[in-house]
């Protein structure tokens, strides 16, 4: 088979991007529009994975079709490389199947030599323009593929500078260019040991072979971490005839975007300079212009770049982001691609575009980045305040948005000093558990040492809309003195700190914050994804504050309420508490008979804002000892109980288990302590007859949670039923209610069949399936799992995608097991998956019926499912 290893500029098109990259694509689709492009070929992304895969070295095969596609692009241009007369100079450009601003390499005005110089200067008779670009060449050259110090050149050329009393590069004249030529040539010599090179072809070769290693540069892996980009791919080269503009007034170069990629306006945003090469506006040498100077000095070749900008629009459709070029008065496209942009402008352009008639509402929808949709839910930091802040450490994004605060290490201290001044706080913690939960609602975000994506404090967080970094391992907080460290240096409690959910990273000082808003464009994107989509989305919520949230987020009902967060209420706690420590089952009973009214309140403000919706009640789930109280507060515990703190210590020892996760907890612990069960059936059920006295509608689903053996299933089901259908049979009302249960071990999934019988509906529990499945502590797993998608073992955290062909398959086969037995089994997912746009794809392909998430990540769910919807229709 005839293997294409090179394309000229032309021959491809833009939908061989995975071939050719983004940039070959889109000039080649360019040039075959009759855009003014610069001439070249493209080298695909198959020859860099070949490079690899050949211990970073280009084969025989590829070096002989470089040499023929030169020879090609010396016929198109008419000129020849290394030529005295007439020289081909060209760029060498990185471009991956996706944009990667900044990660890779480029050379420019590849093909000088001693000798071309020469030539380029009897040329054009523009000494000054021919040496500027030359220095430029070889400290490209010297720093990209050679690895020379960037600082050796840079000093050489202030230098001169200092000794001419220039203030700028553009007072430099035609001899001093030729200085610092000369001395970037001697740097050369002296750091490789070897003359610059002065040949052509293998300048161009050994080009060619940098950006191919700039593929696997430190910066560009953690780019395609951050953003999800498979690090197989590899990257094409582009090699283009150079066009100039810094060959005098009539000349210049622009980056620009078709419409401002900040707001989503409809009016051209860029900058240019005249007398410039592109790097002069990127590397910020020089001060740009705005694009209307442009229009004022050079009207007709403003009309003409407009024209060609419509024409990008129109056929791309999609804001492009625009490189160009004018020599000597002609006009050059260098370089088109769909343009980054701000989630507000992603959200408005796409919804101007279907009003100008240039896209459909379901391409509109499929044009949005879900998780971008972050940043329009949540606060975010001011630009200008930003700007000046020091970054001291970085953990793990866990929940978006961004607040500052003086920080705290206790969650009973940051409630007391809440009350007290009024002020704003951020809790600093090792962990969490939920007994923070009161610090928690009072602080403004939330920063753990240990933990991962899917810890206690991420979770609560993204359930509560506030911020959350976990997992930073160069944090060690010192409670007891009031002190942490970070790297090693000291921040005593209350000291101003700043934290970003969204990047992760960790600042001194007090930075400003600016409140989210939600724009029209915003609420039509929403509705046009809810009339596309077919998968329910739901929330997870457990109170009447998250449930408010949800709605106004558009859930169609709540996925989730876990009854235990409930419990930590100063008031509650003594009476959960005596319940735990209870020495007779009527003991236990009346401790519980005291939790009921607080049970029953709670359920009946979220039943009465969810009217006519699903209400899907987790019983109680974690083990009894995370109710218990800590050493230190064992005697304040203990008088309020009035009880001796040995009775206490006796207890919270008897408790303690080496591996609570696996232990006494869910329905194990119910089947233990049934009247726990009764207990929570009872406020659920009478919380659900008193809304529908009122003469509202309510559907309770009651969930068992860890259920592995069906007879678990059978056995808590009887008390579920009996005291709801006695409940409803004295109160006289007509009030259906379902039984059913989370799917969170791999038992649970291999066994549907059997649990599908008897269950209403499934819920997935994907946190403690991903767990289980793995075996992986899913607080403990952040400290190696960076390492592992690092070293290549896992492409992504599994407790923030789901695990497709592991976790996924149990997925797939319990839906499907579970419908034999019983074919309107509802079934959903409430673990954090139920929130990332990949996983909510692969829910909906597996026939999943809902996906529940926190109230702010519900947009976010609803455009993802629209969008996996328009790819696989069901």
């Amino acid at each position: 088979m005839i293997v294409k290893r090179i394309y000229m500029f032309g021959e491809g098109t833009k939908e061989q991007k995975n071939l050719l990259g983004g940039k070959g694509a889109n000039l080649s689709e360019m040039k075959s529009l009759g855009v003014p492009v610069p001439a070249g070929f493209t080298i695909t992304t198959e020859m860099c994975t070949e490079y690899y895969k050949n211990g970073a070295q280009n084969t025989p095969e590829l070096l002989a079709d470089l040499k023929e596609y030169v020879g090609k692009l010396e016929k198109e241009t008419g000129k020849e490389f290394g030529s005295h007369s007439n020289p081909l100079l060209v760029s060498v450009r990185s471009g991956a199947r996706v944009s990667m601003p900044g990660m890779m390499d480029t050379i420019l005005n590849l093909g000088l030599t001693d000798e071309t110089v020469e030539a380029m200067v009897e040329k054009t008779g523009n000494p000054k323009f021919v040496y500027d670009i030359y220095r430029r060449f070889i400290q490209m050259f010297g720093e990209v593929v050679q690895g020379v110090e960037y600082e050796l050149f840079d000093s050489v050329l202030e230098n001169i500078k200092e000794d001419k009393g220039y203030k700028g590069d553009l007072e430099l004249k035609a001899e001093d260019w030729k200085a610092v030529s000369d001395a970037y040539l001697e740097i050369i010599k002296k750091e490789t040991g070897a003359p610059f090179p002065q040949d052509p072809q293998q300048q161009l070769e050994m080009s060619v072979n940098a950006v191919f290693e700039s593929w696997d540069t430190p910066r560009a892996r953690v780019y395609r971490n951050h953003n999800g980009i498979d690090h197989s791919w590899g990257t094409a080269v582009n090699v283009q005839e150079m066009v100039f503009g810094n060959m005098g007034d009539t000349s210049g170069t622009g980056v620009l975007f078709t419409r401002n990629p900040k707001t989503g306006e409809k009016k051209i945003f860029g900058e240019f300079l005249f007398n410039a090469q592109g790097e002069d506006i990127v590397a910020g040498i020089r001060t740009p212009l705005d694009l209307q100077d442009l229009a004022d000095k050079t009207p007709d070749i403003y009309k003409e770049l407009t024209d060609i900008l419509d024409r990008l629009e129109e056929h791309y459709k999609d804001m492009q982001d625009v490189e160009f070029t004018i020599e000597q008065g002609t006009l050059y496209i260098l370089q088109t691609r769909n343009g980054k942009r701000t989630a507000a402008a992603n959200v408005k352009i796409s919804v101007d575009m279907v009003e100008e008639g240039l896209i459909t509402k379901e391409e509109a929808v499929a044009s949005i980045d879900p998780a971008g949709i972050d940043q329009l839910l949540h606060p975010v930091f001011e630009e200008k305040s930003l700007a000046d802040a020091e970054i001291l450490t970085t953990g793990l994004a866990a929940s978006p948005g961004a607040a500052s605060g003086k920080i705290v290490f206790s969650s009973e201290k940051a409630a007391a000093l809440k009350e007290e001044t009024g002020e704003k706080y951020l809790l600093f913690r090792k962990e969490t558990s939920p007994e923070d939960i009161e610090g928690m609602i009072v602080c403004e975000g939330f920063v753990t040492q240990l933990g991962g994506m899917t810890s206690h404090a991420a979770v609560v967080a993204r359930g509560m809309g506030k911020c959350c970094v976990s997992g930073c391992n160069e944090l060690s907080i010192n409670e007891e003195k009031g002190y942490m460290t970070i790297n090693g240096k000291r921040y005593d409690e209350l000291t101003p700190f700043s934290i970003d959910g969204t990047t992760g990273n960790v600042y001194t000082g007090t930075i400003k914050t600016k409140a989210p808003e939600f724009s029209e464009e915003f609420q039509t994107i929403l509705e046009w994804s809810k009339e596309i989509k077919v998968l329910g989305v739901k929330a997870n919520a457990d109170n009447e504050r998250d449930s408010l949230q949800a709605i106004k987020f558009g859930a169609e009902g709540i996925g989730l309420t876990r009854t235990e967060h409930m419990f930590f209420d100063d008031e509650r706690i003594l009476d959960v508490r005596r319940m735990i420590l209870a020495d007779s089952l009527e003991a236990r009973e009346a401790a519980l008979e005291k939790i009921i009214p607080h049970q029953l309140k709670d359920f009946k403000s979220i039943f009465g804002v969810m009217e006519g919706k699903t209400v899907t009640v987790r019983l109680l789930d974690p083990p009894l000892h995370e109710f218990l109280p800590h050493k230190d507060e064992f005697a304040e515990v203990a008088k309020r109980l009035n009880i001796s703190v040995e009775k206490l210590e006796t207890a919270v020892e008897q408790l303690h288990e080496f591996n609570p996760m696996l232990g006494h907890r869910g329905c194990r612990l119910a089947v233990t302590y049934p009247e726990i069960t009764v207990m929570q059936v009872k406020a659920i059920i009478l919380a659900a007859i008193d809304v529908v006295k009122a003469g509202k509608v309510i559907k309770p689903e009651i969930m068992i949670p860890l259920v592995s053996e069906v007879n678990e299933l059978t056995f808590l089901k009887k008390f579920v039923i009996e005291t709801a259908d006695a409940l409803i049979k004295e109160a006289g009302v007509e009030l259906e209610y379902k039984v059913g249960t989370m799917i969170e071990t791999p038992r649970a999934a291999l066994t549907a069949e059997q649990i599908g019988a008897e269950a209403d509906f499934f819920s997935f529990g994907t946190n403690d399936l991903t767990q289980m499945t793995y075996g992986f502590s899913r607080d403990d797993a952040g400290k190696f799992l960076k390492e592992y998608k690092d070293k290549g073992i896992l492409k992504n955290d599994p407790f923030q995608a789901v695990d497709q062909s592991g976790v996924g398959r149990l997925v797939a086969l319990a839906s499907e097991e579970g419908r034999k037995a019983n074919p309107k089994l509802n079934i959903g997912v409430c673990g954090e998956h139920g929130g990332e746009p990949s996983s909510i794809e692969f829910f909906h392909n597996a026939g999943v019926d809902y996906v529940s998430c926190s109230p702010f990540r519900v947009p976010v769910a609803i455009i993802s499912a629209a969008q996996a919807q328009l790819k696989n229709r069901r």
